[in-house]
């Protein structure tokens, strides 16, 4: 008999790569030209992380954002594929040119990191002013009229670099992390609205709380998990005039001041927090308790009037926080973030915002697709649409379709290429649960 093989388990997010990068698509070439215009390159050009002028060189800013956009974008496996590419085709606005190795990964190294994080704001800022936001399914727009900005935040560890470079080959645990990133994206149509990093894989997610709060725009709504609870935070939202809405640490204090309202599954109520702390919340918020399947999950807003949010949208926002967990499996496993091209923290950087930058473009593709099907933003599936894109790239060399034909091609094929994602069955079986626990009116 055959000699039986098992694979060992590993983290999923680490997959063999192709071994030659993905074809050219010139309209997703020209959409983040249009995001990246040489104007804002010379304004960037000019200062650097020491308050210095950056010496003209062959490896500028416009032919290091060729270079790491085309890297994500192609699916490139390292440095060594893009710079044959590079040689052989060209890049985005760049010529072909010879470049070594060693000069890429020096230049990784020494480019300030902080002039791609103003590109990704930039690129944000833009899609923010000038994109379709997506279809929303009716059951959100209520919500989403009252609040001028719903978004998501959490953190993300970056994984061990010993999975890509040599000398961390062969370590044991102690191999270090590759730091970690917080992101805030929108609850709905996931573009990133800010992105962070920082070095120290260990860092708290409370590390990030006055950026993301001070990012959030007054009205606006925030969802984040426990990794965040602390009550100075939530004093400062109700002062500064926005809302939030999390979940209740166990075993946290509080004092009941008003019960809004309860039946047989949910109990909406007024709070005091921090009873027998010496810091306690200096104001009021709501505490929604749902059970569902005989389980009690309990949540916290400081939105007190029921009229604005009830407890169905309170409990339903924060089942919608897993959707940033999907723009990190996006980033990690579809464009790549889990694999590192260099060690150290500032290339790493690099390829964060990087990322970052072609996710935001590829969100506004699907928010395109999501407007031309008239299905809700949250059933395209963004995996699909950016495979689709292959097919795409070869009706344009077969003279089937034009570049500026990317959205018409895809709604054409998309039950093809499913890009509108089947509603499984545990799905179908958590609106039925959801419906017959809210079908009870609170009294």
């Amino acid at each position: 008999m055959p000699k039986k093989t098992y694979h060992k388990p590993g983290n999923p997010d680490f997959r063999r790569h192709r071994s030659v990068p993905g074809p050219v698509n010139r309209t997703i070439e020209q959409r983040l030209f249009e995001m990246l215009s040489p104007g804002t390159f010379a304004s960037l050009k000019s200062v650097s992380n020491k308050g210095r002028r950056l010496r003209e060189r062959t490896l500028t800013l416009p032919v290091m954002t060729a270079i790491v956009l085309s890297l994500v974008y192609r699916q490139m496996t390292g440095l060594s594929e893009v710079l044959r590419t590079l040689e052989q085709e060209g890049l985005f606005w760049v010529k072909a040119q010879r470049i070594s190795k060693q000069a890429l990964s020096q230049r990784l190294q020494s480019l300030p990191a902080h002039l791609f994080a103003s590109l990704l704001e930039q690129v944000i800022e833009r899609l923010n002013q000038s994109s379709a936001p997506g279809e929303v399914s009716p059951f959100w727009r209520p919500v989403r009229s009252k609040f001028p900005a719903i978004w998501l935040a959490d953190g993300s560890t970056l994984e061990a670099l010993k999975k890509k470079l040599h000398r961390h080959r062969g370590k044991k645990a102690t191999s270090p992390l590759a730091g970690k990133t917080m992101m805030m994206v929108d609850a709905f149509n996931h573009r990133p609205q800010a992105a962070w990093y920082s070095p120290e894989a260990q860092s708290n997610d409370k590390l990030w709380t006055d950026s993301l709060l001070e990012r959030l725009p007054k009205g606006g709504l925030m969802v984040f998990d426990l990794g965040f609870f602390k009550f100075p935070w939530f004093d400062a939202f109700s002062d500064s005039g926005k809302f939030f809405v999390t979940r209740l640490r166990e075993k946290t204090a509080y004092k009941n001041l008003k019960v809004l309202g309860q039946n047989r599954y949910v109990r909406d109520e007024l709070i005091d927090l921090g009873q027998y702390r010496s810091n306690p919340c200096h104001h009021p918020v709501r505490l929604v308790s749902v059970s569902w399947e005989g389980t009690i999950y309990r949540y916290l807003t400081n939105v007190t009037d029921p009229e604005v949010l009830s407890a169905r949208y309170v409990s339903e926002l924060y089942r919608q926080r897993w959707r940033i967990e999907e723009a990190f499996l996006v980033t990690k496993r579809l464009l790549g973030l889990a694999y590192l091209w260099v060690g150290g923290s500032n290339g790493i950087e690099i390829q964060i915002y990087a990322t970052w930058i072609f996710y935001a473009v590829l969100t506004d593709v699907c928010s395109q697709v999501s407007e031309a099907l008239h299905e809700p933003i949250d059933r395209i599936s963004q995996e699909m649409v950016f495979r689709s894109l292959y097919f795409f790239s070869r009706a344009r060399e077969q003279g089937r379709v034009e570049d500026d034909e990317l959205i018409p091609f895809l709604v054409q094929y998309a039950q093809s290429f499913g890009l509108v994602k089947a509603r499984r069955k545990r799905q179908r079986k958590k609106d039925a649960i959801s419906r017959q626990v809210w079908s009870h009116p609170l009294t």
